[in-house]
């Protein structure tokens, strides 16, 4: 008998016999196989959940929408998975106070066509939105170039419940129910990868869907010319959006810039960003674009690697042409999407020894400047190199925080920085 079948009986009596079954190969993630699956309806029931996991020592791993499970270290163990996607309601609008609360399970895209009824959004461009959850969205800290203008997730969050694995619903921030002393949950659940509690609902600050929109697209000759202009853009007083470079083995470097206003204001744009780019033409592009780091996961194979960066932005040139030293020399083929806050992601393709040689120059170069290198995705035989590089110094703190708050390791044991 396992282990989850000795609380069998207590599960049941909470969620209900036909939300909890015995998990199958399809649950299975970065190498662990769980025993079972329990789908709470509310967040009472998954608080009480958690306290009956939490008291017979079994292992919890969270799950909104799979998308982003294999991110971070595998977990020690992975005995109960618990999934949030019933809990996946809009619970308030405010659309005058632009703000929304809104539980865990919820999907991005469904969250986004509420809002749209009131033409506002939630400022988030997050991957795989049709699957991905909010409370995926938040442990994970996913988000893409639209944190240039309006701000990362720490930034759009104004409130968050976590059911604790003692059981506590802890609130902290808007909607405040409970307030836990002394801890920003908010901003501590965000990037946690659901280590130290479970997300059960969050309130965010919404903007206004734009009126209209404009993508302008140029090509540079060379990384320094890239970083010149790059670098004249962002000085400027331009009102854009987003911005990112796409790039790949043997093909032009490329930078897309979102411009967002009414149409006499676009048009003011693009005159002003073509009088700063001078002799470069910046032409209109379509919306496709701002899909290139998505599709950097599409049709890849278990050889791939991919990976996030974190850059000074000042700091794309010396890196894309280390990128492109270090390929060469392993014989690999690559492409990037870099981001003008400094974020990037990189996917390797090519064979295991040059992988691991490549991804140890790049990671030492990069840590060298104050950045990082973060894999996302590895093949197994790359499982030694380790997900996060250099750990720095916080990882006693981030220790000290996990066991405040989850002090038997139930969830997700060892999947966050340092093993935690």
């Amino acid at each position: 008998m396992n282990r989850v079948s000795a609380i069998a009986d207590k599960l049941q009596s909470i969620v209900g016999v036909e939300n909890l079954h015995a998990a199958t190969p399809g649950d299975s993630f970065c190498g662990r196989q769980p025993e079972s699956v329990v789908s709470p309806g509310n967040e009472q029931e998954l608080a009480a959940v958690l306290a009956c996991a939490d008291q017979a020592g079994i292992a919890v791993i969270p799950r909104g929408g799979s998308t982003k499970l294999a991110w971070g270290n595998a977990p020690r163990k992975a005995e109960l998975v618990v999934s949030t996607l019933r809990l996946n309601h809009v619970r308030e609008h405010a659309w005058a106070d632009l703000t929304v609360t809104v539980e865990a399970g919820c999907t991005l895209q469904s969250l986004q066509e509420v809002l749209a009824r009131h033409n506002q959004r939630l400022a988030l461009d997050g991957l795989w939105p049709e699957r991905a959850t909010i409370g995926g969205v938040l442990s994970t800290n996913d988000s893409g170039a639209l944190r240039l203008r309006f701000g990362s997730l720490r930034d759009l969050i104004l409130g968050v419940t976590l059911a604790l694995p003692d059981g506590t619903l802890a609130s902290s921030g808007g909607k405040v129910v409970k307030n836990v002393a002394g801890y920003d949950l908010p901003k501590l659940a965000t990037g946690a990868l659901g280590t130290l509690g479970v997300i059960t609902r969050a309130v965010f600050r919404l903007h206004p869907r734009s009126v209209e929109s404009l993508t302008l697209s140029f090509a540079a000759a060379t990384v320094e010319q890239l970083q010149e202009k790059i670098l004249a853009v962002l000085d400027a007083q331009l009102a854009q959006t987003a911005l990112q470079i796409r790039a790949e083995s043997s093909a032009p470097l490329e930078v897309d810039i979102l411009f967002e206003a009414t149409a006499a204001g676009l048009l003011a744009q693009q005159d002003r960003l073509q009088k700063l780019l001078g002799e470069i033409r910046a032409e209109r592009s379509g919306d496709r674009n701002w899909m290139a780091r998505q599709q950097l996961w599409e049709a890849s194979d278990p050889g791939s690697v991919i990976a996030k960066l974190c850059l000074l932005p000042t700091d794309f040139a010396k890196t894309l042409r280390a990128l492109e030293q270090i390929a060469t020399s392993e014989t690999l083929r690559w492409r990037i999407v870099l981001q003008a806050t400094g974020l990037g992601w990189l996917r390797l393709d090519g064979r295991s020894p040059g992988l691991r040689a490549a991804l140890e120059r790049l990671r030492r170069e990069i840590e060298e400047r104050g950045g990082s290198l973060i894999l996302l995705g590895r093949p197994p035989e790359l499982d030694s190199l380790g997900v996060w590089g250099s750990e720095g110094d916080a990882v006693p703190l981030m220790r000290a925080v996990k066991q405040r708050m989850d002090p038997k390791g139930t969830l997700n044991p060892g999947r966050f920085v340092g093993g935690i």
